[in-house]
């Protein structure tokens, strides 16, 4: 089959045969051309013209191109729906070949390991992941960002569920895994739409990656790594000299926060949008460069519970608060600096160009300023930072010396190296630039030489540069300089040494000062790659440095104070507010309120109106947990708080179409998953649960969960409701309170006042929430008619499990309130008599009692059905 194909289409099915799933750019001259199927694609994606032309089979190929100097463009398009693309160039000079040029791919570009385009967002990283899953259940995860070089691993134990969390919060949009990693897994991994690649080779790292691998002590963390690395390699085909040595995290090491309650509390994005704006990174977000703001939402993702270390952010912050001047100088200076971490890891990579470099350049001057902004703070801390601090006056000079103020873009069009850096480009560039006046200079010493007056030298294309004397003086020039070059009929034409050496740096000078230029731009590359460890120390530092200033800057301006931390598991916030919504509501004033919890009130049961505000306080605490262990000043006038280990939270309704599973099934996972995971040192959010159930269902489960939670976990929890039955569990769990957000009544309509207050609600407000949003008068009056029937009282008995032992022991009766009965929309007889049991239906009836139905088959319960109906049939 390949050989009714044409040399040409041959060698390109060749290459493409390696790289089936990745559209294959196969450089043409000045074109990246596409065939068969990858033509016919991309000329959809990318909105090009379809073409064909003659492949040496019967058929026409279809074809579509784009020009290589316009490439990028069309890479990000593909790449940004999902894509990979390969780079195939010719690697010869088409001119000085004979036959065939030899083409090969040079660079595979994936989603995950974009260096630089529109793909690639300034304040996030883009990380690619790998996944080896062990014969122990034990899965070691590690990620890279190519294009900061940051490297880091963890092992995880054998639920999955933590390795889908890590991913979520990395963002990973590719993770490798061996082509024999399990099916489910990789279904579940694509529903979070995350691209699996098969990739085996992790049995060795490459040598150029063994030291970055010296600090991990597993061997399971180094093969994990090993395939990522080698992945890397494999794909990329160039320098990863940027690369950051590996290191190793453990989840425990930071709060824990999952997928879903990092959704329910948008830490990082909104619910509804999917979008940054409204989300607690769009409120803390002062950061003034772009690796800043990736460092804030790496804090954001990952809160500390080493309570040293939080206090130690707590102490800069508190620094940067007092010191509003030098807080602004600060700011202001970071605004010179550009991406440090990106730049150093273009140049490692070979994309680095000429305005990258004076960027940098321009970046590590600010750094003496910063230092000293640091230093004037007379803070020991402060100048602790400062001393790491690194200008790298070494790179500075080099680039102040080499490369001039404003580049061009291009690496090939010249004019990038200072005048004075080189001797023989400044040669050139004199030739260049004034040739005309050395030829003119050359031409006034020859008459004088020779005393020739009518002696000229001129220029033609064919023999260049010459020296024409008439016949007649031919006898005045030096025998044995003067090399003979064209004869006319009047005069002879010569050359000399000399001008033949100027000829050749005058017609050559602007091809050799392109040359030169590249090769030395490629010179001070390699000495600047030099320095990429201490750029990328640098780098961290900065970042630091611009986080711990935005949080000074959103502290102050919103008026937010310095937590303090309890051992005693104490939760006292004073005038607390939900840090985004207040922003939100700008002018409005947001309704501040207060939270008490200590060893005797770890549960808070929540009762009051829908929209008055209880999903709000109760996310604003988890929220303001969070900023205290990222190491922000939280929304109130006082907080004293724990370190929570963890963080649960099931707020809000959602299905999730994708695996199956109704809005009820997700809210039973996720209360499923705080309560097997919580500890006592755990923060849980409960917002009506039970309510995707029947009533009697939801309020069963709902009484359970905080049985449950108040006698086998002792975690803090917020649990809000809408059964106003579970209120008088207040007197049979000793740590439970009663807190509902107050309404009040005005003209038959309700007024929210959105305070929290203890005890709990009087009622519901449900119809006048319906009122509010203008339902029909006719249908809010029936629903006041059908509510009075249902308020009428029937008294029911609910078991109640007491603190003081296991679920399956102490339990009592209790009559819980004045229970609804169940609505009738049929006609009843309005006196109904209860019911009279002969004794042998209470036989019977006992009979049904005695049976344990969880443990018996199918058929035996229908054997029992049918001896039971026998029996009250006689």
């Amino acid at each position: 089959m390949m050989a009714a194909y044409t040399p040409m289409i041959q060698q390109y099915l060749s290459v493409k045969a390696d790289y089936q799933d990745a559209f294959l750019f196969f450089r043409l001259g000045d074109f990246y051309e596409m065939f068969f199927d990858d033509a016919v694609k991309a000329s959809q994606e990318l909105e090009i013209t379809l073409t064909s032309r003659e492949g040496g089979s019967e058929d026409r190929i279809p074809m579509c191109g784009v020009p290589y100097h316009s490439a990028a463009n069309y890479i990000e398009q593909l790449i940004s729906k999902g894509y990979k693309v390969a780079i195939c160039e010719q690697m010869e000079d088409a001119k000085q070949t004979k036959g065939m040029v030899k083409r090969e791919v040079v660079q595979l570009i994936t989603p995950g390991t974009l260096m630089e385009g529109k793909g690639l967002t300034d304040k996030e990283n883009n990380y690619i992941a790998s996944i080896t899953a062990f014969e122990d259940q034990t899965y070691g995860v590690a990620y890279n960002d190519i294009s900061t070089g940051e490297s880091k691993v963890t092992l995880l134990s054998n639920n999955f569920d933590d390795v889908l969390n890590e991913l979520a919060v990395l963002g990973a949009k590719e993770v490798v895994v061996a082509s024999s990693f399990d099916g489910e897994l990789q279904k579940k991994m694509r529903e979070r739409d995350v691209l699996a690649i098969s990739f085996e080779d992790n049995s060795s790292i490459e040598m150029q990656f063994a030291h970055l691998l010296e600090g991990l002590n597993q061997e399971k963390l180094k093969q994990a790594t090993a395939r990522l690395f080698n992945y890397l390699y494999r794909s990329q085909k160039r320098s990863l000299d940027h690369l950051q040595p590996v290191t190793t995290y453990q989840i425990h090491q930071f709060m824990k926060i999952d997928y879903y309650s990092k959704r329910n509390l948008e830490l990082t994005e909104t619910i509804r949008s999917k979008g940054k704006k409204g989300s607690l990174l769009w409120l803390l977000d002062e950061t003034i460069t772009a690796m800043g703001g990736r460092m804030l939402k790496h804090w954001i993702d990952r809160p500390l519970i080493d309570r040293d270390e939080i206090e130690q952010r707590h102490n800069l912050v508190d620094v940067f608060m007092n010191h509003f001047f030098e807080r602004q100088e600060l700011r202001e200076k970071l605004k010179e600096v550009y991406d440090l971490e990106r730049l150093a890891g273009r140049v490692a990579f070979g994309n680095v160009n000429a305005r990258d470099l004076v960027q940098l350049k321009r970046s590590l001057m600010q750094v003496p300023y910063l230092k000293q902004i640091l230093l004037s703070m007379n803070d020991e801390e402060m100048n602790g930072i400062a001393g790491h601090l690194d200008p790298c006056e070494e790179v500075t000079d080099l680039l102040e010396q080499a490369i001039v103020e404003n580049p061009p873009l291009s690496l090939k069009e010249g004019n990038i190296i200072c005048d004075g850096y080189n001797k023989q480009l400044d040669q050139y560039r004199d030739a260049s630039r004034n040739g005309k006046t050395w030829i003119a200079q050359l031409e006034r010493e020859e008459r004088e030489k020779t005393g020739i007056k009518s002696l000229k030298i001129g220029y033609n294309r064919v023999f260049g540069y010459y020296i024409e004397v008439t016949r007649a003086n031919l006898h005045l020039l030096e025998e044995g300089r003067y090399e003979r070059k064209q004869t006319l009929t009047n005069a002879e034409r010569f050359i000399t040494p000399e001008l033949k050496e100027k000829e050749a740096l005058i017609l050559q000078a602007e091809e050799k000062i392109g040359e030169l230029e590249y090769a030395l731009f490629a010179e001070i590359r390699e000495i600047v790659k030099e320095y990429i460890p201490r750029l990328q120390a640098l780098a961290k530092t900065v970042s630091e440095l611009d986080v711990l200033q935005c949080f000074a800057q959103v502290s102050e301006n919103r008026r937010y104070v310095k937590p303090q931390f309890s051992n005693e598991r104490l939760v006292m916030i004073k005038d607390g507010r939900h840090p985004v919504v207040e922003k939100v509501l700008n002018s409005q004033e947001y309704v501040p309120n207060d939270c008490f919890m200590d060893p005797d009130r770890e549960i808070l049961l929540i009762t009051g109106p829908n929209m008055s505000g209880k999903s709000t306080y109760m996310r604003q605490i988890a929220l303001t947990s969070v900023l205290a262990q990222i190491g922000c000043y939280v929304p109130a006038t006082e907080a004293v708080l724990p370190i929570f280990d963890q963080v649960f939270t099931r707020i809000g309704a959602a299905d999730d179409l994708i695996s199956g599973q109704s809005t009820f099934m997700v809210e039973m996972l996720e209360a499923k998953n705080a309560i097997a995971n919580a500890t006592q040192n755990s923060l849980i959010l409960f917002d009506e649960i039970g309510r995707g159930t029947s009533t009697y269902d939801g309020m069963a489960l709902a009484q359970a969960i905080i049985e449950y939670i108040h006698n086998r976990i002792g975690a803090k929890t917020l649990f809000s409701t809408h059964y106003h039955e579970l209120t008088v569990l207040e007197e049979e769990l000793s740590k439970l309170r009663n807190i509902h957000v107050s309404a009040i009544e005005h003209n038959g309509k309700v007024v929210f006042l959105h305070k929290i207050k203890d005890g709990p609600a009087d009622k519901s407000y449900g119809i006048h929430v319906a009122q509010l949003a203008e339902l029909p008068k006719e249908l809010i009056d029936r629903a006041n008619e059908i509510l009075t029937a249902l308020e009428q009282p029937v008294v029911e008995s609910i078991p109640v499990v007491k603190e003081a032992g296991p679920a399956t022991e102490v339990v009592e009766e209790q009559k819980l309130s004045e229970q609804p009965a169940q609505l009738s929309f049929f006609d009843e007889p309005k006196d109904v008599k209860k019911a009279e049991f002969s004794s042998k239906e209470k036989k019977v009836l006992e009979k049904i009692r005695e049976l344990d139905l969880l443990d018996v088959t199918p058929l035996q319960a229908i054997n029992m059905l049918y001896e039971l109906h026998k029996k009250l049939k006689g």
